[in-house]
């Protein structure tokens, strides 16, 4: 199956993480993504290691110095997609970048706000030249406002945006995600923005610019932290493994290792309370808003049950009796575990240079309905991440020949 954007040309401009990954995500859906990148270096992340693979170190390593070296980051972000080099200061590559825009229905861009104009492509030359073009376009802190010129990193932008202060082992102990979650937020929030415009183009057959920011995506995550402060007046802070608004919900320690329970519900508390012998209407324990404000006892009372309980032991007991609970894996565990194989969660790509490889998969799955059941439709085959510049001449033949 081609997907539900087979047909939507996406021309990318975007280089680390934000961008590429939003237009990966269009790229999946089966949008053909011609990656425009810089001669000679390519994006940013071509160079983000170790690691590094190469034909002859396939399994990991830092590999050598060499011009057929790939990066694992840039790998993780850039399936189903093509690769252009294009200086942007060149006349002549400008203009392979105009024959690109009048063809394309959507352009992706992540350059500090400003920079696209001043290149000659700003939004009143985008609209003169394609009018039904939407543009999304990603920065650090915003477009405007007082603020709007900064350069976004994520993890400068998880500070900034009151995410590392709601993680941690504690108040005094801030910490990043382990993944660059505002670059991921801020491309999925993009995607999502694109698909929009694109439908209100069929309406208007026009296109118009989608911004968003690493703020933005990390400000809309807030959740229940946002209006804790904004209704209640509440300012959350890190508190480890469990939950500030849920008892139990988090991590437990137990013979051997640990598990994770998730009672998010007085019913579910007395079944855990059946289970191993607690008085579900003990003081301080009977709801919910009486657990979180007595939480380090419940974890005691939890953890003393556990102590002499192997972890698979508890996990099976906790199933037994309907209690959400799980393990914490290892990321080579999760890639080896058969309900994520079984979701399509690992996908098998041919790469110009290290050959047959496996990358996560993408996380959507389609299905159409008929009257003799469900038939999945979602994309089975993908595209490797590409060789610098590798499909340029390709494209500018295209470019050359009939107009689509």
């Amino acid at each position: 199956m081609p997907g539900p954007l087979d047909g939507v040309l996406v021309v990318d401009l975007t280089r680390a993480l934000a961008g590429p990954h939003a237009a990966m995500m269009l790229g999946d859906l089966g949008a053909r993504v011609i990656k425009v990148e810089t001669p000679g270096t390519g994006d940013d992340t071509r160079s983000w290691g170790p690691p590094f693979v190469q034909p002859s170190t396939r399994g990991g390593g830092a590999g050598g110095d060499t011009a057929d070296r790939e990066s694992t980051y840039f790998l993780s972000t850039n399936r189903n997609k093509e690769s252009i080099t294009l200086d942007l200061k060149d006349e002549a590559d400008k203009t392979v970048l105009t024959g690109l825009l009048q063809r394309a229905d959507v352009l992706l861009e992540n350059f500090r706000p400003g920079t696209l104009a001043r290149l000659g492509f700003g939004t009143d030359v985008l609209a003169e030249l394609n009018p039904r073009l939407v543009t999304l376009a990603i920065s650090g802190f915003g477009h405007d406002g007082p603020e709007g010129g900064r350069a976004g990193y994520d993890q400068i932008a998880q500070g900034e945006g009151g995410l590392m202060s709601l993680t941690g082992s504690g108040p005094e102990d801030p910490q990043r995600v382990g993944v660059p979650i505002g670059d991921l937020l801020a491309g999925m929030y993009g995607a999502y923005g694109v698909l929009a415009a694109l439908i209100e183009r069929g309406r208007t057959g026009r296109g118009q610019v989608v911004r968003t920011s690493l703020l933005a995506a990390i400000v809309g995550v807030h959740a229940f932290q946002g209006t804790a402060w904004t209704v209640a007046g509440k300012v959350g802070a890190a508190q480890g493994n469990h939950h500030p608004s849920i008892a139990p919900y988090g991590l437990f320690h137990c013979q051997g290792g640990s598990v994770q329970v998730a009672c998010a519900n007085d019913s579910l508390w007395r079944k855990l309370c059946a289970e191993f012998g607690f008085d579900p209407e003990a003081p301080g324990m009977a709801t919910n808003g009486d657990r979180v404000e007595h939480r380090a006892e419940v974890i005691a009372l939890l953890e003393g049950a556990f102590a002499d309980i192997p972890a698979e032991d508890l996990l099976a007991r906790l199933a037994k009796v309907g209690i959400p609970s799980g393990k914490v894996r290892s990321i080579d565990e999760v890639y080896g575990w058969d309900q994520v194989l079984s979701q399509g969660l690992l996908v098998d790509v041919d790469h110009a240079t290290l050959g047959r490889l496996q990358l996560p998969g993408p996380p959507l799955r389609f299905f159409s309905a008929g009257p003799e059941g469900e038939t999945e439709t979602t994309r089975r085959e993908h595209t490797a991440p590409p060789v610098l510049g590798a499909d340029g001449d390709a494209i500018r033949a295209w470019l050359n020949g009939p107009a689509a």
